[in-house]
């Protein structure tokens, strides 16, 4: 009998996005593949430390347990790990109690090839290679970047934020802003467009799936004063009036909801970030995680004019004179 995912929210994971593989790490580029697999092997029974993106792993699997009568969450496990390293890292997520049982381990073939086979709506990794790669093939990815953020473990509600423009939205509004560096022209073209959405961005279907658990969470606290709904959704957004029309126009069309959005108009988000304590925070331009991710567990996504400058700049520092080395 065949196991459908079709119609299921899966998240996809690298083995170093939900635990700490520094040590391992470090095995592998100081003595190569096959000391790395034999640290693994002899560690078998020694469970990995949580990683960047746990804390979200772990809460996003809990709405499993709150609404087993609704299409499960499925989180899979694919990563460049062989199947012997493998063994190690599903039993770190017995140990954490992670319900993760599925998954690939490629033996250093790259992951982002099979995140249409698990259906992905979202592929986690500290592997930038394969993160640049994923995006580059039009699939949902995120680098996870390194934090020293502590999860606190009695606050079992989830809370995710977005940014808006080149993550859940295309970034049509961001070329605007980029060509011209004029916050006037920016508004003005987007009061031209007010009443037409946007094209989606890279997390665009991860916002609408998990957006339903939202749904489902709000009616269980108007049936029930008592009851704290298990998961919040922020988009913090550089967005100011009158480009906020365009916002409300574009979910409108998604037919989703936040429960909470910010305009930050040039204010740094940090400001608010660390006001929400997000489990996870999804951002397009490191300027804005920069600030944040040592206390926010944060994920940069490469897509987008600002990426695509910021890469055209890596490449051509390097083939200055004196950099070709």
């Amino acid at each position: 009998m065949s196991y459908s995912i079709d119609k299921k929210l899966v998240v996809a994971v690298s083995s170093s996005a939900v635990f700490d593989m520094t040590e391992a790490d470090k095995v592998f580029k100081a003595e190569g593949n096959e000391a790395y697999r034999q640290y693994q092997v002899e560690r078998i029974d020694n469970p990995f430390s949580p990683g960047v993106a746990f804390p979200f792993i772990k809460r996003l699997l809990r709405l499993n347990e709150l609404h087993p009568q609704e299409q499960p969450i499925e989180v899979v496990v694919i990563s460049r790990n062989d199947p012997d390293s493998g063994r190690r890292f599903f039993r770190s997520c017995q140990h954490h109690q992670l319900n993760i049982t599925r998954g690939a381990f490629l033996t250093g073939r790259p992951p982002y090839l099979f995140i249409p086979a698990y259906n992905s709506s979202l592929f986690l990794s500290a592997n930038e290679a394969d993160v640049v790669d994923a995006i580059a093939a039009n699939l949902p990815a995120g680098l996870v970047l390194p934090t020293t953020a502590k999860d606190d473990a009695a606050d079992p509600e989830l809370r995710i934020a977005f940014d808006f423009d080149g993550v859940l939205s295309d970034d049509e509004a961001e070329i605007v802003y980029q060509e011209s560096h004029n916050l006037e022209l920016f508004h003005a073209a987007e009061v031209k467009k007010m009443t037409t959405p946007h094209k989606p961005g890279p997390l665009k279907d991860l916002l609408t799936k998990i957006s339903y658990f939202q749904r489902i969470e709000a009616k269980k606290e108007k049936l029930d004063p008592n009851y704290r709904a298990a998961l919040r959704i922020a988009i913090v957004t550089a967005r100011s009036a009158p480009a906020n029309e365009r916002f409300v126009t574009t979910l409108n069309s998604w037919g989703i909801s936040a429960a909470e959005v910010f305009f930050m108009g040039g204010i740094e988000k940090r400001r608010v970030l660390e006001v929400l304590k997000p489990h996870i925070f999804f951002d397009d331009q490191l300027a804005h995680l920069t600030p944040t991710a040592s206390q926010i567990p944060s994920v940069h996504i490469p897509f987008g004019v600002v990426n695509k400058k910021a890469n055209l700049k890596s490449a051509k520092a390097k083939i200055q004179p004196g950099n070709n080395k």
